[in-house]
C-alpha cells in the first residue's frame, strides 16, 4: 500500500467510506442493536458493508469501534479490546483486495467518567496501535480535549501514525459546547503531531461547504465529512433525506474548496460514496468557480459602548439594576430609567426573570432603552430555557440594536411550585456562556462587553474567586457583585480586587426596613446583612428607614472606593426617588 502522505501530495483527494452506524440500523432487525457489538454478533454484516463502500470507490475505511470509548471509560477495558480485535480484523480483510486504508476509528469522550479524555484516547489508541492499526481518525468531537496528548503520545509510540481531527459543528460554525469551530481548528492544526483536521457530522454538505470557504487553510489538511442531508423522524426510524448525487456533486465542490479528504457521516450510504467517486473522478467537476460577491445595501458600523470607554479610560462607572415589568405597562419602567440617567447613571441593568418567575424580556428592554433613552444598557442573560440558536439569535439582534454590554448568570431555577407547567432548560453554565460570546465577538462589528456575576456572600469564597477567575479564561473582563453590608463581604472584595483582573462594580443594596433585612437574610441566596446593620433598623417608620439607608450606603460606597471600578446599584421595591438621593451622594 502506498504512503498515505504521498498520496496527498500528489493532489487527489483522499475518498473516505460513508455512515456505518445509520446504513446498520437501517437493515432488517439491526435497528435495536447497538452498531459496534455486530462486530462480534454477526461480524458477516459489518463486513459486507465495508465491502460495499470500497465496491462504491473510496479509498479509506474506518473500523466499527466510534462508541467503543464508552467501555474504556467504565472500566471494561477487555470488552473493549475484542470489539477493536474483532473490528480491525474485518476492516483489514475488507481493505486488503483494494489496496486501502484503514483507519481506527475513535468517537468523542463520555463526560462525567474517572478518565480524562487524554487518557481515554490514549488507551484506546494503544488497542489499536496492538492491532496493527496506526492511521486514527478522532471524530464528531465538540471540544479539543485530549487531543493534544493524543497526538504527543502518538508521536511517541508510532512515529509513521497518521492522525486526523475532526469537529461536529452546526451551520453556525459552533460545536455543541458552544465552543467556535474556527478557533477549534486553528488550534488543532497547529499542533505537530496531527496531520489533517476538519468537520464531520451534524451538518449537511452545504453547510459545511459554505463554512470551510470562511476558513484560512494555508498550510493545512483539510478533512471533510458531512452528513447526507438533515434528519427527520418517522415512526421510530430517523431518516435523512437529499438524493445521491446532490451529495456527491457537494462533496466535489468541497474538494475543490480545499479538502485533501472527503467522505460522509450519518445518513451517507455505499451510494452517496459512489456519487461522490463520479463526482471527484470529473475534471470539468473539479475546476474552480468564480463566486459572484453580491451588492452590500446595508454596511456594519461599529456601535460606541461609552460603558466600556469609561471603564478603560479608569473612570468610575454606576449601574443601577431596575427589575423589569411584570406586565405590558412600561411607563413605570422607562420614567425610571430617565430618573436614573439623569441623577448621573452610566448604565442600567435589567434583570432575566428573576427567582424563576417571569418577567417583560430583559435584551428586548434593553434594545428599547438603548433606542429610546439613550443610555447604555446591560441586560442579564441567564442560561436557562435557551439553547445555543436562541442565544445567537438573541445576541445578535442586540448587537444590531446597539446594546454591547451583558451580565451572564446562570440563572435562578424555576420556583418548586411551578415546576409541574414550567419545565427548567439548561444547555450550559455562566463560563461556558461566556466562552460562546467571546468567541461570537470575533464575527461582530463591536464586541460584547461580558460582565459576570461575583458572589462576595458565599461561604466558600475560595471557590467563588476559582470559578470567577475561570470565568476570566472564557472572556468575562467585569464582575457585578452582591451587595456588601458586612464586614465578611468587604474582605471578600478586597482578595477579589488582588486575585482578578477583570473590572469590578462593588454591589449596594439600600436595606428599607428592618423587615427587609431579616428577609434578605433568610430567604434570599447569596445575600447577608450584618447584625450591626439589621439592629440600625429596629422601630425606624419609612421616612427615617430611606435616611438610614441613603446614609448606610453612602458608607458603604466610600469604604468600598479604593477596591472597585465602580459601583452596581441595586434597586429595592421600585423606588427609585431613593437611588436617585443615593446616585446624589455618592457621584
Amino acid at each position: 500500500m502506498n504512503d498515505i502522505r504521498a498520496y496527498l501530495k500528489q493532489g487527489r483527494p483522499l475518498l473516505f467510506d460513508g455512515a456505518m452506524g445509520t446504513l446498520f440500523a437501517s437493515r432488517p432487525g439491526c435497528a435495536e442493536g447497538r452498531c459496534e457489538q455486530a462486530d462480534l454478533e454477526c461480524p458477516e454484516e459489518i463486513l459486507n458493508i465495508h465491502k460495499a463502500y470500497l465496491e462504491a470507490g473510496c479509498r479509506a475505511i474506518k473500523t466499527n469501534t466510534f462508541s467503543v470509548g464508552v467501555e474504556v471509560a467504565e472500566g471494561r477495558e477487555q470488552e473493549a479490546q475484542q470489539i477493536i480485535e474483532a473490528a480491525c480484523r474485518l476492516a483489514k480483510e475488507a481493505a486488503e483486495p483494494y489496496d486501502a486504508w484503514v483507519f481506527a476509528d475513535l468517537g468523542p469522550a463520555p463526560q462525567g467518567t474517572r478518565l480524562t479524555p487524554a487518557e481515554l484516547y490514549c488507551r484506546q489508541a494503544e488497542l489499536f496501535l496492538e492491532q496493527g492499526v496506526t492511521h486514527f481518525l478522532v471524530e464528531t468531537l465538540p471540544t479539543d480535549a485530549g487531543i493534544a496528548e493524543l497526538a504527543a503520545h502518538l508521536k511517541q509510540r508510532c512515529p509513521e501514525a497518521y492522525l486526523i481531527v475532526s469537529f461536529a459543528v452546526g451551520a453556525d460554525g459552533v460545536t455543541r459546547e458552544g465552543l467556535s469551530g474556527k478557533e477549534l481548528f486553528r488550534r488543532t492544526a497547529a499542533l505537530a503531531g496531527v496531520d489533517a483536521v476538519g468537520f464531520n457530522c451534524v451538518s449537511g454538505p452545504h453547510h459545511l461547504l459554505e463554512y470551510i470557504q470562511t476558513l484560512d487553510l494555508t498550510g493545512v489538511t483539510l478533512s471533510v465529512m458531512p452528513n447526507a442531508g438533515y434528519p427527520t423522524v418517522l415512526g421510530r426510524r430517523t431518516v435523512f433525506g437529499g438524493s445521491a448525487e446532490y451529495f456527491g456533486e457537494k462533496l466535489a465542490q468541497i474538494a475543490r474548496s480545499g479538502a485533501a479528504i472527503v467522505g460522509g457521516c450519518c445518513g451517507t450510504t455505499p451510494e452517496h460514496i459512489a456519487c461522490a467517486a463520479a463526482a471527484l473522478k470529473d475534471g470539468a467537476a473539479l475546476q474552480p468557480q468564480q463566486r459572484q460577491e453580491k451588492p452590500r445595501t446595508w454596511d456594519r458600523q461599529p456601535g460606541r459602548n461609552t460603558l466600556a470607554e469609561k471603564l478603560d479610560a479608569g473612570k468610575r462607572v454606576i449601574a443601577v439594576e431596575l427589575d423589569p415589568p411584570a406586565d405590558d405597562d412600561i411607563g413605570f419602567f422607562m420614567e425610571g430609567v430617565q430618573a436614573l440617567q439623569q441623577a448621573g447613571a452610566d448604565a442600567i441593568t435589567i434583570a432575566d426573570c428573576p427567582v424563576g418567575r417571569p418577567r417583560a424580556d430583559s435584551s428586548l428592554l434593553a434594545c428599547k432603552v438603548k433606542r429610546e433613552l439613550g443610555i447604555e444598557a446591560l441586560p442579564h442573560m441567564t442560561c436557562r430555557d435557551r439553547n445555543l440558536n436562541a442565544t445567537k439569535a438573541l445576541l445578535l439582534g442586540l448587537s444590531i440594536e446597539g446594546v454591547h454590554n451583558v451580565l451572564l448568570v446562570t440563572g435562578d431555577p424555576i420556583p418548586t411550585e411551578h415546576r409541574d407547567a414550567v419545565k427548567t432548560v439548561f444547555n450550559f453554565n455562566s463560563r461556558k456562556l461566556a466562552r460562546y460570546v467571546s468567541d461570537l465577538n470575533g464575527q461582530l462589528s463591536s464586541p460584547f462587553r461580558i460582565f459576570g456575576a461575583l458572589n462576595l456572600n458565599a461561604k466558600n469564597f475560595a471557590m467563588q474567586l476559582k470559578i470567577a477567575k475561570e470565568k476570566e479564561e472564557n472572556g468575562v473582563t467585569g464582575f457585578l457583585t452582591q451587595p456588601v453590608l458586612s464586614a465578611e463581604a468587604l474582605e471578600n472584595l478586597k482578595l477579589a480586587r488582588q486575585e482578578l483582573r477583570g473590572k469590578i462594580l462593588g454591589g449596594i443594596f439600600p436595606v428599607v426596613s428592618h423587615r427587609n433585612a431579616c428577609f434578605l437574610n433568610n430567604e434570599i441566596s447569596g445575600m447577608r446583612v450584618c447584625d450591626e446593620i439589621v439592629a440600625l433598623y429596629e422601630g425606624k417608620e419609612r421616612a427615617e428607614a430611606e435616611e438610614l439607608a441613603v446614609s448606610i450606603s453612602a458608607a458603604i460606597a466610600r469604604e468600598i472606593e479604593p477596591y472597585v471600578d465602580g459601583y452596581y446599584l441595586m434597586t429595592p421595591f421600585k423606588r427609585v426617588e431613593l437611588m436617585t438621593r443615593i446616585l446624589h451622594e455618592i457621584r
